[in-house]
Parts: C-alpha cells; sequence; structure tokens
C-alpha cells in the first residue's frame, strides 16, 4: 500500500511499503560494474556531440525511388530528399520552425508535412512539391492543430488528427487535395484522442485508435470516411486494445493489448470471427506494428528491459523471424516505413556507442542497408562508452532496472563523480540507445545511471501506476538509490553525484534537491515542474487531462498536489541549481521555472536560470541545442569537479 498523504508530508521515517510485482530478474551486484581501459579514449567534442543530427521522420515517394527525410542537417529541423539507392541529400524545405510528419500523396506529386510557431506544438499541415517549390500552408488554422498524417489509397485524402486549443480531446478527420478537413468523429470526452491507423477497403473505411491521455485505455474502431459511422471493434474499461496496421481489406488488425497479463503483448485479431492469433509469452512488454502492403505479415516490437528488437510474423502462421539488427534502442518510423513494392522497410537503430542511424532494410535477405548516417566521425563505437543494464532494489524491495554509462580509465577508489538523469513522463522510460547527455558525461569522467522508476513503462501496469498520487514519493526513493548504487560500486564518490533530467526529470532533480537537500551536491534541471497548481492553471486542456490521471484536481485533491510539489520542500534546497527553458513551452509553461527561480533567489541559494525564445518543450535549434549542453556539463564541472 502507498503511505497515506498526511504521512508523506509529516512523517521522517520512510514508511514500508509492499514490493511492486515487475518482470523476474537477477539482481545486479554494483560491484561487478567495471571500468574499461582505453588509452585512445578522450573527451568527445561537445560540438560533436550538439551537431550530430537527429532524425524527425523518413517517408517514401510514391514510387519506392526517392526517400525523404526530417533531419537539422543545418541546425534547424527541415526536410530532404534522396535517392532511395543513397546519394547526396537535397534540401527541400528552408525554416526556422521545425517540419516533420511527413506523408506522401499517392499520385507522387507532393509531399506534406507538419509545422507549428516556435514550438507552441499547434501544428498546420503544409505541403511542397517533390522536385522542389514553395511550401503551401494547407490548413492554416492558429486555433486548431492538425497532426498524424496518413496518405490514403484513393481520392487525394489524408487522415490526421484534429485538436482545438480550447479543448482537450482531439478528433479523427480527412483533408482533401485542397486542405479542407472534416472532421469524422464528435469526440466529447477531453481525455480522449483519436488517431488514424490504417486505411482499408479502398479508401472508403479508416482504423482508428481512440486512447486515453495517459495510454492506459485505448479502443479500436472502423470508421465510414463518407458518413463518418464508427463502429467499435475492440474495447473494455481499463484495458489497452490499440492498432498499428490491417490488412489491405480490414480482415486482420494488428494490435497491441494487456488484457489478461498487465503488460502490453502483441496479436493479431480477425474481425469477421473475433479470433485471436497469438506469439508465445513474453514477460516483457512487446508491441505491434506496421502490416506489409499485400497483408501477408505484420512486425513487432519486444522492449526487453530496456532493450529493444524487431521481428516479422507471418499472419498465417504466427511465424517470428528477428530482424538482424545489433542489441540496442530499435523502431520503425512511422505507419508508412514499407516502400511502396514492400520490398524495404525503414528501421533506426542506437546503441550507447552508436547514435541513431536510417535502415533500409532489406525484408527479403533479413539485412540492414544504412542509408542515412548522421553522427559526427568523432562518434565512433572505439572511442564512446559502452552502457549495461543493471537492476537493483529500493527501499521496499521492488527491483528497479537502470542503464549505466560507465567512462574509461576510472580507478575504483571512490573518487569519481556521477550524474543521475531520470527519464521524462513520467510514463516513459530510458532505454539503452544513444544518449548525447549520457555521451557527453561519461566521456568526461561522470559515470551515468539513468534510472527506471517506478511509474515507467516497460515493467507492467502495477509498476506503471505505483507513482499515481505519489509523485516525487516512492519515484524519488527509486531515483536516490540509483545513486547508492552508484556509490556501492567502489568508483564514486557520494558527494560528488550531480542529478539532470528535462520534463519530469526536471521535476524529480527539483524533487530531490528539495527532499532529499543532502543527496545531491548540484542539479540541472530543464523545464521542470515546481508547483502542480500552477501547472494545472496554465497549461494546454488535453495536457490537464493528463495531469488528472496523475494526481486527481487541486479542487477535490489538494493535499496530493501540495505533497507531490517540489514547492512544498524547495526552500530546505542546497545543490547549486540551472534551470533551461524554452519560452513557448505548453507543456511546462515558462512561469514554472520563474518560480524556481524566485524562491531560491530570496533564499540566497545559487541559482541561475536560462530562457530560450522560440523555443517549446525541448530545443529544437542548433545554437540553444549546443549552448544548452555546455552550460549543463559546465555547472557540473564546476560545482562537482571544481572547475
Amino acid at each position: 500500500m502507498r503511505p497515506i498523504l498526511t504521512a508523506l508530508l509529516l512523517a521522517t521515517a520512510a514508511p514500508v511499503l509492499a514490493q511492486v510485482a515487475t518482470p523476474v530478474r537477477p539482481i545486479t551486484d554494483p560491484k561487478t560494474i567495471v571500468s574499461p581501459a582505453n588509452p585512445a579514449a578522450r573527451p568527445v567534442p561537445l560540438d560533436d556531440i550538439g551537431v550530430t543530427r537527429s532524425l524527425y521522420d523518413a517517408v517514401w515517394s510514391a514510387d519506392g525511388k526517392t526517400i525523404f527525410i526530417a533531419t537539422d542537417l543545418t541546425g534547424r529541423v527541415n526536410i530532404w530528399r534522396m535517392d532511395a539507392g543513397g546519394s547526396w541529400p537535397v534540401q527541400l524545405t528552408q525554416s526556422d520552425e521545425a517540419q516533420s510528419g511527413l506523408a506522401t500523396s499517392r499520385d507522387g506529386a507532393w509531399l506534406y508535412f507538419t509545422q507549428d510557431a516556435g514550438g507552441n506544438e499547434y501544428y498546420d499541415v503544409y505541403r511542397v512539391p517533390v522536385a522542389g517549390g514553395s511550401p503551401e500552408n494547407l490548413t492554416d488554422t492558429p486555433e486548431r492543430s492538425e497532426s498524424g498524417l496518413l496518405a490514403g489509397p484513393a481520392g487525394g485524402l489524408v487522415a490526421l488528427s484534429t485538436k482545438l486549443k480550447s479543448e482537450g480531446q482531439s478528433n479523427l478527420a480527412v483533408m482533401d487535395a485542397s486542405g479542407k478537413v472534416r472532421n469524422l468523429t464528435a469526440e466529447k470526452d477531453p481525455a480522449y484522442s483519436w488517431a488514424p491507423a490504417a486505411w482499408i477497403d479502398g479508401g472508403k473505411a479508416i482504423i482508428a485508435n481512440r486512447s486515453l491521455v495517459d495510454s492506459s485505455v485505448s479502443e479500436v474502431w472502423k470508421v465510414d470516411v463518407q458518413s463518418g459511422a464508427a463502429t467499435m471493434l475492440l474495447g473494455k474499461a481499463k484495458t489497452i486494445y490499440a492498432a498499428s496496421g490491417a490488412t489491405p481489406d480490414g480482415g486482420v488488425l494488428a494490435v497491441t493489448t494487456d488484457e489478461g497479463t498487465g503488460q502490453p503483448h502483441a496479436g493479431a485479431y480477425t474481425i469477421a470471427t473475433k479470433k485471436w492469433a497469438w506469439l508465445p509469452n513474453t514477460p516483457w512488454e512487446e508491441t505491434s506494428d506496421i502490416v506489409t502492403p499485400d497483408g501477408k505479415a505484420m512486425f513487432v516490437r519486444t522492449n526487453n528491459d530496456g532493450r529493444s528488437t524487431l521481428a516479422r510474423v507471418d499472419l498465417a502462421t504466427m511465424t517470428k523471424t528477428d530482424l538482424a539488427l545489433d542489441p540496442g534502442r530499435a523502431s520503425i518510423p512511422g505507419l508508412a516505413a514499407i516502400s511502396p513494392d514492400g520490398s524495404k522497410m525503414f528501421v533506426t537503430r542506437s546503441g550507447a556507442d552508436s547514435p541513431t542511424m536510417l535502415y533500409a532494410y532489406d525484408l527479403a535477405a533479413n539485412k540492414a542497408v544504412l542509408i542515412v548516417p548522421l553522427a559526427m566521425a568523432s562518434l565512433t563505437p572505439a572511442l564512446l562508452p559502452k552502457s549495461q543494464i543493471v537492476t537493483y532494489k529500493s527501499f521496499d524491495g521492488t527491483p528497479i532496472s537502470a542503464v549505466v554509462t560507465m567512462p574509461f580509465n576510472l580507478k575504483r577508489d571512490g573518487s569519481n563523480p556521477a550524474i543521475v538523469i531520470p527519464h521524462g513522463g513520467p510514463t516513459g522510460q530510458a532505454q539503452d540507445g544513444f544518449s548525447r547527455y549520457a555521451t557527453a558525461f561519461a566521456t568526461r569522467g561522470y559515470v551515468v545511471i539513468q534510472p527506471n522508476f517506478r511509474g515507467s513503462t516497460g515493467y507492467g501496469k502495477a509498476f506503471q501506476e505505483a507513482n499515481f498520487k505519489d509523485l516525487g514519493g516512492g519515484d524519488l526513493k527509486d531515483t536516490v538509490a540509483a545513486k547508492s548504487f552508484l556509490v556501492q560500486s567502489g568508483y564514486v564518490d557520494a558527494k560528488k553525484v550531480g542529478i539532470f533530467g528535462g520534463s519530469y526529470g526536471g521535476f524529480m532533480s527539483l524533487m530531490a534537491i528539495g527532499r532529499t537537500p543532502d543527496e545531491f551536491a548540484a542539479a540541472v534541471q530543464w523545464f521542470g515542474i515546481i508547483n502542480w497548481r500552477t501547472m494545472y492553471r496554465d497549461q494546454d486542456e488535453l495536457l490537464k487531462a493528463y495531469q488528472r490521471t496523475l494526481l486527481g484536481t487541486p479542487e477535490a485533491d489538494g493535499a496530493v498536489y501540495d505533497a507531490s510539489s517540489p514547492l512544498t520542500y524547495i526552500k530546505a534546497a542546497k545543490a547549486p541549481l540551472l534551470t533551461i527553458q524554452g519560452e513557448n513551452d505548453i507543456r511546462v509553461p515558462r512561469g514554472q521555472a520563474q518560480e524556481v527561480h524566485d524562491i531560491l533567489k530570496a533564499k540566497g541559494n545559487v541559482v541561475e536560470t536560462i530562457y530560450y525564445p522560440g523555443e517549446g518543450h525541448g530545443f529544437q535549434k542548433r545554437e540553444n541545442q549546443l549552448d544548452s549542453l555546455r552550460r549543463t556539463i559546465g555547472w557540473f564541472d564546476k560545482y562537482l569537479k571544481g572547475e
């Protein structure tokens, strides 16, 4: 049981809680962590880390001869065109605003994309000729956001989601070739959103998901494009059913569900017979992905304790064939990742020592072919630190997994600095892929640990919901236990440990220096939450709905809001704090950073706050990515290393 809220506020001793159920795995002895010797090791230049490009989206042309990618090659997220067989990238669009959400028209003439204004997350739909030309804003709706584009097979229609600024809910819609948008649904509940998953019946109908904002509930619907008539195919209270694809006739769906297991698993559902076909049981999170154009196979992704694998599944036999990818973080980018002829599929993969790369996976040969290298030359596996998944027991015996990145050439003498990086969310997960922050820290001698505290995805529903109405309680203790694990390894000085995170990770950093003021010697938080009451007052309606799933409402659950707000504890903070915030952030509004700064400045603490204009929840512009990285490293170098 969770401690009662008065105990959270008043008790000095930690309450005894029952262990939360998670997949069984061995506990790691901290002494088994090793810093490898590497005489060639050296700090990777921060400019090289910061200029390593991110891949935001990728789609095929209608004939499969060209690919389009959204990436920040120039320091802005714009669109580039390449030959499918490989070529020098040609820039197709140019803007200071981030552009992604790509979709290709079926006639091959246009590339659709979405673009917001200064990171405000209210998107318009644009199109640009695939041969090049001036982009055209098709929707131009400042009070409505359009996203999730999925081109239809006929009639020039594109399926998408629409959301009004004044509402939390989103609806399923279609857009015609002129840019006219017509809603197909009329959602009334502000906590639910609609999104297209697949076109079926030659473009006559759409398979769509209706999902609760915290992703704990989802339903699968068939929606008639002409009339908007919607039929629920799968749905049950407190249960996930999420379609990721369908055979062209709509007869079989690729579905992720947690029915009966409390852990997502993938299956194929035949609509006419209402029969399921399942893969062998796994204790780990398994999700369905897209279906091949011929309807013969679907893909699945298995998230095994933070490392992901992809596999092709024959829908007739449910035979599973793993894709040949190195261990790390792998995914299929988008619902249109398979080439028109079905021979190749986009796949992304990264590891701790290898930044994200885009591959055109040859499905017949079962081989990954690299098409877009995105990293600077200095970021090579030979020079980058390695990672490992560890598991330690938290305060109540619950096993907590974490990704540890070890620098080269450290002495096991208890003298080294370390950084704890709690992830965002809270319904998120630290996975064993490339992290520019872990790389920057570890190549400079910091041991890095990224804990998957209670509330994280990937470890079952009970674990994911274990911090509901207890944000900054048990999950903070899991995070502090990550520090203890590093200290027990014999490498780390307990007085030289910092904490750094963004969004919910920023919240956890603020909670840590407030509730446990002697644990961390320095902190950096990006766009974190200080006060859940003002968050609720100031944020977007959809995010208010999400907050209600975590905390309830300020009126009905005031004690929960106070117990879960760093504001309640922040005056006890001692650690020097750097805060970095985007001016246009709708997820964590600017006022949150200002509250932190004003309180600690008045108290006389060492505090610095940086605001970036034209940025939202996360920094898209190259100069701000580099500046935030330099400031963060500099802060820890000064207050942990004394440099």
